[in-house]
């Protein structure tokens, strides 16, 4: 679990900054005025001496649902941690960043070419970095040119003090003030996807078919059943129809109604009508 110390609520975590030279590899683009800029934006998630198996394929999983892929593990407890059953199982088919992860023995090799580095900490440190937001932060950072890293300490100690010297940034995801605990997967969903935003986002997938939608024709050709079935069944006077089917006309207006919705519509005028006919 990842925890913060006393004070505020918050899973705190810190970006550094390194003057490595960025590798060719895993790049994503950013948005831009006029399209989708294909300038390199490359993302990098770093657990270090993980302890359970299945955050390894947790984290696997949420970085592919927000279209990461880029996973290095240092000195995770089990070396074979990549092709454990928890871990595969958690993974939930996100096995392509699996079998693209690196194993390493030190954090200096899995930093290779990283120019920010954002990595959690447990408890506050004396001589931290500043706290900001992640929302607020990554809108400022996806405009820059940077390789960017996200480092997860152990589950079950967190980061070394040395590495959260050497991050330059705190950022802290607020929760409630009374329960300040997230799950390492989780934690990593949540920057993996307000991380994915900062750089233009995904678009949304309707659930439903698109819907056709009435025209005006459709329209009035109900309202004319509509009108006929309503003096059928004598709710209307022809001789006197006043306001009536103008305010009709208006409150389907404002429906917006669909082409399946005027079928329906006018299935009911005839119910109305064959049921007038049947008392006379």
């Amino acid at each position: 679990m990842l925890r913060t110390g006393s004070g505020r609520r918050t899973i705190t975590l810190a970006m550094g900054l390194f003057s490595h030279e960025m590798p060719k590899r895993c790049f994503w683009g950013r948005p831009a005025a006029g399209g989708w800029d294909n300038r390199p934006m490359q993302t990098r998630f770093i657990l270090i001496e993980t302890s359970h198996a299945g955050n390894v394929g947790a984290a696997a999983r949420a970085m592919k649902v927000m279209g990461f892929d880029e996973l290095v593990l240092v000195r995770p407890r089990w070396p074979n941690v990549l092709r454990k059953e928890e871990t595969i199982q958690r993974a939930s088919g996100a096995n392509d960043v699996l079998a693209k992860a690196r194993v390493v023995d030190t954090l200096d090799e899995a930093l290779d070419g990283v120019t920010h580095l954002c990595a959690t900490a447990m408890t506050p440190r004396d001589f931290g970095p500043p706290t900001r937001a992640p929302r607020a932060h990554f809108a400022e950072l996806a405009q820059g040119d940077h390789s960017v890293a996200f480092l997860f300490g152990s589950e079950r100690f967190g980061m070394k003090n040395e590495d959260v010297y050497r991050c330059h940034v705190a950022l802290s995801i607020p929760t409630a003030p009374d329960f300040g605990s997230l799950n390492l997967g989780a934690a990593i969903q949540v920057l993996a996807y307000e991380w994915r935003q900062a750089l233009g986002g995904f678009p949304v997938q309707s659930a439903t078919a698109p819907v056709g939608k009435a025209d005006a024709q459709q329209v009035a050709g109900m309202l004319t059943h509509w009108e006929q079935a309503l003096t059928d069944i004598g709710f209307l006077d022809p001789a006197s129809p006043k306001k009536l089917m103008p305010r009709l006309n208006q409150l389907f207006n404002r429906a917006d109604l669909q082409t399946e919705e005027i079928h329906i519509l006018r299935g009911v005028a005839k119910a109305m009508t064959e049921a007038a006919r049947a008392k006379r």
